[in-house]
C-alpha cells in the first residue's frame, strides 16, 4: 500500500507541476522529470541520493559511437548507484530521429543500450527542457550544451557536480573520477 500511496503523490505532483518540473520536496535537479521513451513519467526524484549522468544524445552524430562508452560505464557502475540518462535531442544539425520508438531501436541494436533514456527534448534554446535551463544558471552560459554529447554528473544531494563537452569521451579519467567520487570513492 505504501508504495501506492507514494506513487500517487508522485503522478499528483506530475499533473500540477509544469511540464519537466515536479512539485514537492526533491532538491536540485531531482526536481525535474521528463517522459521516458517508451512513453511514461520518469521522474528524475526516483534516483534521489543516487548520482545521475545526463547526456544530450543524437543518433546521427559523429560522437554517437559514445553510445557504447555510456553503456559500458553504465554496466560498471550501475551496482554502486550510478544512473546514466540517454536525453535525445535534435538542436544541433537536426541529428536525431523525430520517432521515439526508431530512437529506442536505433540504440537498443546498435549500441545495446539499456540504460534509461527520455523522449526526444530541446535541450537548447526557448524551449529547452527545464532541467538543461537549470543547469545552465547553476553554471553558467559555458555549461552548453553546444553540440550533442554533453555530460552532466548530478550528484545524489541533487547539485551539479560537473559536466564535460562533447569531445570528452565517456572513459575519460575526469569524467570518471568525478563519478567515483560522486558514488563514494574508489571501486
Amino acid at each position: 500500500m505504501r508504495g501506492f500511496v507514494v506513487g500517487s503523490a508522485m503522478a499528483l505532483a506530475l499533473l500540477a507541476a509544469p511540464d519537466g518540473v515536479l512539485a514537492g520536496e526533491a532538491p536540485g535537479a531531482f526536481a525535474f522529470s521528463f517522459t521516458a521513451i517508451e512513453g511514461g513519467p520518469l521522474p528524475l526524484a526516483q534516483w534521489q541520493g543516487r548520482p545521475v549522468l545526463v547526456v544530450n544524445t543524437a543518433s546521427m552524430c559523429g560522437f554517437t559511437p559514445q553510445y557504447d562508452g555510456l553503456q559500458a560505464l553504465w554496466e560498471r557502475y550501475r551496482e554502486r548507484g550510478l544512473v546514466v540518462l540517454g536525453v535525445p535531442s535534435g538542436d544541433f544539425g537536426g541529428q536525431e530521429y523525430d520517432d521515439n520508438a526508431k530512437i529506442k531501436t536505433f540504440c537498443e541494436v546498435n549500441f545495446a543500450v539499456d540504460f534509461p533514456m527520455t523522449e526526444k527534448v530541446a535541450v537548447k534554446g526557448a524551449d529547452a527542457h527545464p532541467l538543461f535551463v537549470w543547469m545552465r544558471r547553476q553554471a553558467g552560459d559555458a555549461a552548453g550544451p553546444r553540440w550533442n554529447f554533453w555530460k552532466y554528473l548530478i550528484a545524489p544531494d541533487g547539485s551539479l557536480a560537473g559536466y564535460w563537452p562533447s569531445q570528452t569521451e565517456p572513459d575519460a579519467a575526469p569524467l570518471t573520477a568525478a563519478i567515483e567520487a560522486s558514488l563514494g570513492g574508489e571501486s
